[in-house]
């Protein structure tokens, strides 16, 4: 959906939302249904920040091209034993 914006001549501006290229050269308004004409405007055209950027990509690129693993990761370190004697009777994983 775009959001178009429409002018009344007794109300003012108001926006309208219609999918692309659907969008009517007049629109009634929204307050007292008269006739309001389309206003042309610059289209919405805003940067992202760089790491929603970087995610972006990566989420795109990994559709159709995922990572391959090659080697096995790292094993995690064990926790060092606790210093409470109770837990040394205890199971190990």
């Amino acid at each position: 959906m775009a959001m178009y914006q429409y002018r009344c001549a007794g109300c003012g501006p108001f926006d309208m939302a219609r999918p692309i290229g659907r969008a009517l050269a007049e629109e009634p308004c929204e307050n007292c249904a008269g006739p309001s004409r389309r206003v042309f405007t610059a289209p919405l055209l805003a940067r992202t920040s760089a790491p929603l950027a970087r995610a972006l990509h990566a989420q795109e690129a990994s559709a159709h091209e995922p990572r391959i693993v090659t080697d096995v990761p790292p094993a995690r370190r064990r926790p060092t034993p606790s210093a409470d004697p109770r837990q040394a009777g205890l199971p190990r994983p």
